[in-house]
């Protein structure tokens, strides 16, 4: 059964990274196509909100870690913003990250920090333009 799952541990690390990016992409999506509809829906275009920089952070490095592209730098960039973000937004509000609502923020960093360390895995862009 290991070996079974060692073997199989390459595309479960393209199902990571896959679903990471697709869910960070739809913080971005919502903070500015309003979709999904819901409470954080909403800055526009405009960049009043601070986390409007993040949003646009959120779209770009969502969308190229999901398709595999640039993965490394990619998730750098999520990975710091999203430290950055839990720093700023969620760590003044209280200690305990449960109370904070920063655990999200937290998980992605150190999922996205992951991958700058083992790459997009096989099943990737990146590893299509490196020929494999």
């Amino acid at each position: 059964m290991e070996a079974t799952l060692s073997r199989n541990a390459p595309i479960m690390l393209t199902v990571l990274r896959i679903m990471s990016g697709l869910l960070f992409l739809a913080h971005g999506t919502q903070k500015f196509l309003h979709f999904p509809a819901g409470e954080r829906a909403g800055f526009g275009w405009t960049f009043s909100h601070p986390a409007a920089y993040a949003g646009v952070i959120e779209l770009v490095a969502g969308l190229l870690i999901a398709l595999g592209l640039f993965t490394r730098p990619a998730a750098f960039l999520a990975s710091g913003t999203m430290a950055a973000a839990y720093f700023i937004g969620h760590a003044p509000q209280n200690f305990w990250p449960v109370n904070n609502m920063g655990d999200a923020a937290i998980l992605y960093c150190f999922v996205f920090l992951y991958f700058v360390f083992v790459g997009p895995g096989p099943l990737s862009l990146d590893a299509k333009l490196r020929g494999r």
